[in-house]
């Protein structure tokens, strides 16, 4: 023992005869050695040395006994028994594997079993039973933290003690002897510590100890078996007393049989005169009969197996065993557990379980402690079933609320031992606890029908009608028998599924007996495929016609526009359950108003539009609150006319729908269907004629010995089920069930299994009537079946495959011969695919891609499927030279619209999307996914349309290019099939604009301060990059306060995402970052675009606002002149930054003194120069009436490539 350590327990005091005397530094030592497990290490030697030391037999116990009156010292000694009693499992995390560490965990354990043999007395118990008892008598008022924690300490205690395991090999104790957790519990007893934990469990003042008491009630009835428990002290029933004549029954059986066969065996007089035989028709190693060595009546015990090594099981492999020991305590202790029990019942169990549950509910509780309540569950309601039932004892549990919640947590145990494959074992069991917990519930729901009281039988029958009305309760047991793996649920797992499951199928077939049909819930997993965005800009018809259409529309608007039953609730604009929010679904709203006039529904048409006015006033996109009707018709008129961009669902699949699926990765949504539909039993009961849950059966019936009557009767009449009721007896024609079949049917005790044997004789007769029809019925022994098997096996072979629809046509011997020559004349030319080439020219039923492969095969024409993979479908190494041309291509058309379009044409060796997409990522050149996504842009509008129609145009392509947008986010797949969708491309300079505008935009709200800040922090990184030729991210810190609103304001990060800075990634980063991959000449281009925003808006303020009274000639002349400022000071600001030869800028001057007509103009509108130009003129414009919009007119640089 350490020094240090040896020292501090020689302060404590010593024994003398039954007296403790202890020392003046007692306190201080008891603290030191709690301050010495503090800081132990992870081989806890501190507690092994306390172990080894006896602290806690020879001195911690005495100064409980004998000083309590000194309170400091007392809690103290708890506190330092609290820890040296905590479980072994908690002091190391879990059992180690590493010998060293298990060995010191093996060590600990020992000395917990024997703290646990010292506490098994009265006196310390009865001590710590006045401690709490007076501590209880404290009101509320006078009871102090120091109270609750010393309250909580000797509830952990006692916890601790009774957590212990029992060393069986040890104790050596049988049924009806008292072990040391039966000492223990009668400790309990004696000190009336029972009767304090039934008050804290019952007392509505003391609910912050539901969860402790719980947890030691659990531990103390560890061991016991509830259906025993509850006939202690009742004599033995007629069963019982007939289970035991069974049994001994079976055992003389047995008996009777070894002696006849010993009786039956020739007395040798040498081993040497035992003779030699022939055994005739079984080959030895070689071509000649074996030769046996021993008697004949050892033939019959032969096996080739006799003599070698068996074949050992890796660890990993081997059943998991059974960890919990039921055993018959002392007659005593089982009295007071019984009378515990029944008080607790009557008095606690529905309050404290209700507590509990809601602090699970609510979390209030530590991890894993639904075990608990799961334990109390099935303990006490089986008690209550088995003593006297009484439903209104166990009324907190029996709903269909905990139906649910056992099913949850069975569920989520089932699911957490699929994932965490370390942990299995710990999840198995308790998963293990919670199917205890379904299948007491569905016995005590069975046992209400057996009530004599009406009203328990109509809540039993609600309960059921509940139950197996939904879908999870009737698929549980077939997903635990499909995912049962006997490496972590052990033997005990199995019998309890399989009675649960027997228990359910037989109330489930009664109900439905009773009642004509039920009506059951219905679930289905439908998938479909994303519809992908795709701009349109034609409307369905040609302008002619739309113009044709017009007059019988107007006439219809005419009359029903004063119709005051014409009501706005009747048609909502908008789609509430979408995911694109209300104020973007402006575009949507406007297409709806269009197709009902398409479809001659004027009606619906004119109250669409009044709703969407209602619901989007912003703007007048929909006409003003006071418009009046002609310019209401007119506004439809144009609505009418304009090509609207739509969105197209998907495309119908063709002939090879199943190549391309298995060819594209296409995103698809499992969107589950509910419906109802009657319930047939043998339906239901076909979902368990499968081989996996026919082997988890006949792996327990293997142990037929062992199991109970019960258990052997569950398994009989599930595979009675299905081999009579569903006529499925192929299913059970299987070569290890007959070997079972054959050791049952030659054990000696065979007559006491009757129902085993008459089944095993009715099934092996089955197989031999089929035998004789079909010879190959043998060889399908070697297999476990299907259902689709054992149909072919009854009905013959092929029988599935004539009324199979979907069996492809046979080929023709012409079909073939065509085949060939098209492959040998097309499969040696280089640039095209051979089996496309072969199906465009192949003159006979369609056939698939994978049809034509798979014969090509068949024909010998091909090695292997895989010579006919596509080009660039699996390439998955990328070469030097490759990411070097990746490289080169990102580079060069980076600035381009569709970036990873134009990478695919250009690339040599072909890849897919999410290859190329990936390569980028891990090359550095991109930071996420959505920087390679196809840029949307504004259309410019036709010169042709009038302004009223630009004006809806431009807004219903602006707000659907937002939710094209939110819709890219949502999936990068839906964005690469969109590639070529659009009709048309923006021209270069449509980035720049939209930068401008924003950029104008910030300076009138005042941002003119952080748009200077960001042009000088985007010209320092493009000097720094190009000193030091590399570059890397560069994070954007606002140090000044108006900088930092400026990040938070949305439209200025709206700028920045136009600019290419990127935003923080998500919990990683805090700062906007410039990317490493734009250039110096990008970002000076970038700055120069915020300078040159900046000095138009002074221009533009410049002139006067437009009068009234002047003319048009006047306004365009200076609009003119205007332009061609503009056009100069670009032209000096792109000078300035090195981005324009000077050859350059004469070319363009002299472009300019040229121009004889106009430039190109765009119509830009936004919502917030809306908002401002309110106040000003409201006539609207002609052609265009009720919409107001305020137009700046840019000019389109030309000469300037981005």
């Amino acid at each position: 023992m350490n020094c240090e350590l040896l020292a501090t327990c020689s302060a404590l005091g010593y024994l003398e005869g039954d007296i403790y005397h202890k020392e003046p530094d007692c306190l201080e030592s008891v603290k030191d050695l709690i301050r010495y497990l503090r800081h132990e290490d992870e081989t806890r030697d501190v507690r092994q040395q306390l172990g080894a030391a006896q602290i806690l037999q020879s001195d911690l116990l005495p100064i409980l006994t004998q000083h309590r009156q000194d309170k400091a010292l007392f809690d103290a000694v708890i506190r330092l028994m609290v820890n040296l009693t905590q479980p072994a499992l908690l002091c190391f995390g879990s059992v180690p594997k590493e010998p060293s560490f298990r060995h010191h965990f093996l060590q600990v354990l020992a000395y917990l079993q024997a703290y646990k043999e010292a506490f098994a007395s009265e006196k310390a118990f009865g001590v710590l039973s006045e401690t709490l008892y007076e501590l209880l008598q404290l009101g509320w008022e006078e009871r102090q933290e120091e109270d609750n924690l010393l309250i909580e300490r000797i509830l952990l205690l006692v916890r601790n003690i009774l957590h212990i395991p029992a060393d069986l090999d040890q104790e050596k104790r049988i049924d009806d002897d008292a072990s040391v957790h039966d000492q223990l519990l009668w400790a309990i007893h004696l000190s009336g510590l029972d009767d304090l934990l039934l008050f804290l469990a019952s007392s509505p003042t003391e609910q912050q100890w539901s969860l402790h008491v719980l947890e030691v009630i659990s531990l103390m009835f560890r061991d016991q078996n509830p259906e025993q428990l509850a006939g202690v002290g009742q004599g033995r029933s007629a069963q019982e007393r007939s289970t035991d004549v069974a049994e001994l029954e079976v055992l003389r059986q047995r008996e009777m049989a070894e002696k006849k066969t010993r009786a039956l065996q020739r007395g040798n007089r040498h081993s040497r005169f035992g003779g030699s035989y022939i055994v005739q028709g079984l080959k030895s190693i070689g071509e000649r009969d074996l030769i046996f060595h021993k008697g004949l009546h050892n033939f019959r015990n032969y096996s080739s197996d006799l003599g070698k090594q068996p074949r050992r099981v890796p660890k990993r492999r081997q059943a998991a065993r059974d960890l919990s020991v039921q055993r018959r305590s002392a007659l005593n202790v089982r009295l007071f557990l019984r009378d515990f029990c029944s008080e607790f019942l009557e008095n606690c169990y529905n309050r404290l379980m209700g507590l509990v549950k809601d602090n699970l509910l609510r979390e209030k509780a530590q991890q894993h402690d639904e075990t608990y309540y799961m334990w109390a569950l099935a303990f006490f309601m089986a008690f209550n079933r088995a003593a006297s039932f009484q439903p209104g004892l166990v009324s907190e549990t029996l709903s269909v609320r905990t139906f649910h919640f056992i099913e949850q947590n069975l569920t989520n145990y089932y699911e957490m031992m699929l994932t965490d494959r370390k942990e299995a074992a710990s999840w198995a069991r308790r998963m293990h606890l919670a199917l205890k917990a379904y299948q007491e519930l569905l016995a005590t729901v069975n046992e209400m029908d057996m009530s004599p009281d009406e009203a328990v039988r109509e809540s039993g029958r609600i309960i059921k009608n509940n139950i197996f009305y939904v879908m999870e309760y009737r698929e549980l047991f077939l997903a635990l028998f499909r995912k049962f793996d006997e490496r972590y649920q052990p033997r005990s797992f199995l019998i309890d599924l399989v009675e649960t499951t027997h228990l359910f199928l037989k109330m489930l077939e009664r109900f439905c007996r009773n009642r004509g049909n039920l009506v059951v819930q219905n679930k289905r997993k439908k998938r479909k495929k994303k519809k992908k965005p795709v701009a349109s800009g034609n409307v369905p018809c040609s302008s002619g016609e739309l113009e044709a259409l017009w007059p019988s529309l107007a006439a219809q608007l005419q009359c029903c526009a004063q119709d005051p039953e014409l009501s706005l609730d009747s048609m909502v604009p908008f789609d509430a359950a979408s995911e694109v929010p209300v104020e973007e679904q402006r575009a949507e709203a406007m297409v709806r108003i269009q197709d009902c006039l398409l479809a001659g529904q004027a009606p619906q048409a004119l109250t669409l539009l009044r709703s969407a006015r209602e619901v989007w006033p912003e703007g007048d996109v929909f006409g003003s609150q006071d418009i009046s009707l002609e310019e209401e018709i007119q506004l439809l008129k144009q609505i009418f006319c304009a090509p609207l961009p739509r969105q197209q669902g998907p495309e119908e699949g063709g002939a090879e729908e199943e190549e391309e699926e298995e060819e594209e990765e296409e995103e698809e949504l499992q969107v589950v269907q509910v419906s109802e539909k009657e319930f047939n039993f043998l339906d239901y009961l076909k979902r368990f004629a499968s081989s996996t849950v026919i082997r988890a059966y006949v792996l327990l019936l293997r142990s037929y010995r062992q199991n109970s009557a019960h258990t052997n009767h569950c398994i009989v009449k599930m595979l009675h089920r299905l081999a009579r009721d569903l006529k499925m007896e192929a299913l059970l024609f299987q070569l290890s069930l007959f070997c079972l079949f054959n050791r049952l049917l030659s054990d000696p005790a065979a007559g006491t299994y009757k129902e085993l044997v008459t089944f095993a004789k009715y099934i092996l007769g089955k197989f031999f009537a089929l035998a004789a029809v079909n010879q190959k019925a043998y060889v399908e022994l070697l297999f476990w079946k299907n259902t689709s098997v054992v149909r072919e096996m009854t009905e013959g072979y092929g029988s599935l495959d004539g009324g199979s629809s979907h069996k492809p046509p046979v080929w023709s011997p012409e079909e073939e011969a065509q085949l060939q020559e098209l492959y040998l004349a097309h499969k040696d030319v280089e640039g095209q695919d051979v089996i496309d080439t072969i199906l465009a020219h192949l003159n006979t039923v369609p056939r698939t891609r994978k049809q034509v492969i798979h014969h090509l095969v068949r024909l010998g024409l091909a090695d292997s499927v895989k010579d006919f993979q596509r080009k660039g479908t699996h390439i998955v190494l990328w070469t030097e030279d490759q990411e070097l041309e990746l490289q080169r291509l990102f580079e060069e058309f980076q600035d381009s619209d569709d970036v990873l379009g134009h990478i695919m044409k250009n690339i040599t060796a072909k890849r897919s999307r999410a290859r190329i997409v990936d390569k980028l990522l891990a090359l550095g050149l991109v930071a996420e996914r959505r920087e390679l996504y196809k840029k949307r842009r504004k259309k410019l509008a036709p010169s042709g349309l009038p302004n009223g129609e630009e004006s809806l145009k431009d807004t219903c392509q602006d707000d659907l290019e937002e939710e094209e947008n939110l819709s890219e986010e949502e999936s990068e797949e839906n964005e690469e099939k969109e590639e070529g969708s659009e009709a048309e491309q923006m021209p270069q300079g449509s980035t720049d604009l939209s930068t401008e505008n924003l950029g104008q935009s910030l300076h009138q709200e005042g941002f003119s301060a952080p748009l200077l800040w960001l042009q000088n922090c985007l010209i320092q990184v493009a000097d720094d990059r190009e000193e030091d030729g590399c570059s890397q991210a560069v994070p954007l810190v606002p140090l000044t306060e108006e900088n930092e609103e400026a990040m938070e304001n949305r439209q200025f990060q709206q700028l920045l995402r136009k600019l290419g800075v990127r935003p923080p990634a998500s919990g990683q980063e805090t700062f906007w970052r410039i990317p490493a991959k734009l250039s110096p000449a990008r970002l000076r281009r970038v700055a120069a675009s915020l300078s040159q925003s900046e000095e138009e808006e002074k221009l533009q303020q410049g002139p006067d606002p437009k009068v009234p009274g002047e003319q048009v000639p006047e306004e365009e002349h200076q609009k003119e002149h205007r332009a061609q400022a503009l056009r100069a000071l670009q032209l000096a600001r792109g000078k300035k930054a090195g981005l324009v030869s000077p050859a350059e800028a004469g070319t363009a001057g002299g472009k300019e003194q040229r121009k004889v007509a106009p430039k190109k103009r765009q119509l830009l509108d936004s919502d917030e120069e809306q908002e401002e130009d309110e106040s000003r003129s409201k006539a609207p414009e002609l052609g265009a009436p009720g919409i107001q919009k305020k137009k700046r007119f840019q000019i389109e640089d030309e000469d300037e490539s981005d």
